[in-house]
């Protein structure tokens, strides 16, 4: 296998696949932070080109999983309810892939990684934001957002989560609807970064061979989700959102 990824040795390989596994099963509990895992793993280790290639593929398929857990036709009723955040994140997810060469993505890190992290922070500790579905401006912002990053970093889950919990949504439709928006973001980041030239020859097999062990991992993960009530859940995933915030920030200080 280390031949289809040369720039691997056979331990780094192992540690690649288990980074892999391990954001499968987060993905599985609590519907997120897999691109965030993957590029934060793999980046300890690969050039950030790489690892945000390696994550393209899991997350594609994961999402498309997730999606469409609860069938075709409440994935398309997802698709409907956020179009705004869908639209204005595939828009900007396009321009900002096209920087991703041009600019340190630093900067929009610490700027993802500081709000996401005193959002976790202020509804641990009790403040409840709460945002109004109808308020499309707002979810035009959040997806734009969203999108921004996500083309520079790989990593969109943060700003979406934010937007999902200030609505209060209920676990199960908030795991479809996470799975439809990161699914759908996925492959336009996938088309993307074709044009872009960071899913090549040399890093597609890589991100192939980390499919299969995300989503043994999302199953796995998956497993646990239905003993978690909805108060627990909302905890969990606020508690992974912190943890998320704080890492993008020390990635983006380094």
């Amino acid at each position: 296998m280390t031949s289809l990824v040369p720039f691997l040795d056979p331990f780094h390989l192992v540690l690649a696949l288990a980074i892999a596994l391990l954001s499968g099963l987060v993905k599985g509990m609590v519907g997120f932070a897999m691109p965030m895992i993957l590029v934060s793993g793999l980046g300890t280790f690969l050039p950030p080109e790489i690892a945000l290639a390696g994550l393209i593929l899991p997350t594609v398929v994961t999402n498309g999983m997730q999606a469409l857990g609860q069938g075709l036709r409440a994935a398309l009723g997802s698709v409907r309810q956020f179009r705004v955040f869908l639209i204005a994140g595939l828009v900007c997810l396009l321009i900002s892939a096209q920087l991703v060469r041009l600019i340190a993505p630093s900067t929009f890190l610490l700027a993802l990684g500081v709000p996401v992290t005193f959002f976790a922070l202020i509804q641990l500790f009790g403040l409840r934001l709460r945002f109004d579905a109808s308020h499309r401006r707002i979810e035009a912002l959040f997806g734009a957002i969203a999108g921004f990053i996500g083309g520079l970093s790989g990593v969109w889950g943060p700003p979406t989560v934010m937007y999902l919990t200030a609505l209060d949504t209920p676990k199960q439709e908030q795991l479809r609807i996470q799975g439809v928006i990161y699914g759908l973001g996925a492959v336009a980041l996938l088309g993307a970064h074709f044009t872009s030239g960071v899913m090549r020859a040399e890093t597609l097999p890589f991100s192939l061979i980390l499919v299969l062990p995300a989503m043994l991992g999302m199953w796995i993960g998956g497993l646990f989700v239905h003993q978690i009530d909805q108060a627990t859940f909302r905890k969990a995933t606020l508690a992974v959102l912190l943890i998320a915030g704080l890492n993008l920030i020390r990635r983006g200080l380094l």
